[in-house]
């Protein structure tokens, strides 16, 4: 019983220590931990890859399989000193959230759209989504980082968290590998139709509590909870991610927006559901309220983990 409530100790420790790192130094410019996940996926997928569903699989169990294997391996190793077990635990956290850098990125782009410089917000929109930032005028793009701020909420940041708190470091690792891996191969391109099926497949289900998590607090966090409640019930459906819809349509009505419709991935348009259709289009004022919105979400999420793990650890002590 003292056992699990200094792991309880040490998830709460950590996550705050990892979580105050993030919010003074960001994601390092070099030598990020993501990066050299993302370069080693890359070439186990030079050596497995084939135009096949199985070979795709193959290539997610070795990657987050032996992810979630190392952080299991570093957390035993530190598992009888506590001082240690928090350092890990902030180190992964620090490594595996990004909402900081997240922020910044989209306050960028937003400064960018007030000055009226739509070459340089087209410039650094790839670095917070996918998007064609040709095909975009200066709503088009402040309203496509509102989403990326919304969905990179819930992937980047309140996931992990989760993850962290039902299974420690092997979980905050095992969430980002997945989540890495659907960003890399996930997608619908004619290499990854097939081998990306799995990893697309694991992230919607790793991603599942997470967005329903995050739309809950984003409810709660933000402006109008009625508003929000009513977005999320009406539109998330609609949405064709399951994960991204609650989460869009959430922060959509907290904010007051409207988010959805036609927008461009590589030279692929893509007409999707508008959400929230009773709110105003997108101002680039509201990308500050987003990631504000944000912020308030990710503190609210490390106090339901660690309230959550307070709740579990009681329960079982109950029933021991």
């Amino acid at each position: 019983m003292p056992g699990r409530s200094r792991t309880t100790g040490v998830f709460a420790y950590g996550a705050a220590a990892g979580l105050a790192v993030d919010l003074l130094v960001g994601d390092p410019r070099r030598g990020h931990p993501v990066a050299a996940f993302g370069r080693a996926a890359a070439a186990v997928e030079n050596r497995l890859h084939h135009d096949h569903r199985g070979w795709g699989a193959l290539h997610t169990a070795v990657c987050a399989g032996t992810t979630v294997a190392l952080g299991a391996l570093a957390a035993r190793a530190v598992r009888d000193r506590p001082a240690a077990a928090v350092a890990l635990t902030a180190a992964s956290v620090w490594a595996v959230v990004g909402g900081t850098t997240l922020g910044r990125e989209a306050r960028a782009i937003g400064g960018a759209l007030a000055a009226g410089d739509l070459d340089v917000a087209r410039e650094r929109l790839p670095h917070l989504c996918g998007r064609d930032p040709h095909s975009l005028d200066g709503p088009a793009m402040a309203r496509a980082v509102v989403e990326s701020v919304a969905e990179n909420t819930s992937d980047a940041v309140v996931g992990a968290l989760f993850w962290g708190a039902v299974a420690g470091v092997p979980g905050l690792l095992g969430f980002r590998a997945v989540n890495t891996l659907d960003a890399m191969v996930g997608h619908k391109s004619p290499r990854h139709r097939r081998f990306g099926w799995a990893s697309a497949r694991l992230d919607d289900v790793a991603g599942w509590p997470g967005a329903r998590l995050t739309a809950a607090l984003a409810t709660v966090a933000g402006g109008d909870p009625r508003g929000a409640l009513k977005a999320w019930r009406a539109d998330a459906a609609r949405h064709p991610s399951p994960n991204a819809g609650p989460v869009e349509a959430s922060f959509a009505g907290a904010l007051g927006v409207r988010l959805g419709g036609t927008l461009s991935y590589g030279g692929r348009v893509e007409h999707r559901p508008v959400l929230n259709g009773e709110g105003r289009p997108v101002e680039v004022a509201d990308i500050d309220r987003a990631v504000r919105l944000s912020r308030r979400v990710t503190g609210l999420t490390l106090a339901v983990c660690v309230g959550g793990r307070l709740i579990a650890s009681a329960l079982k002590r109950r029933n021991a």
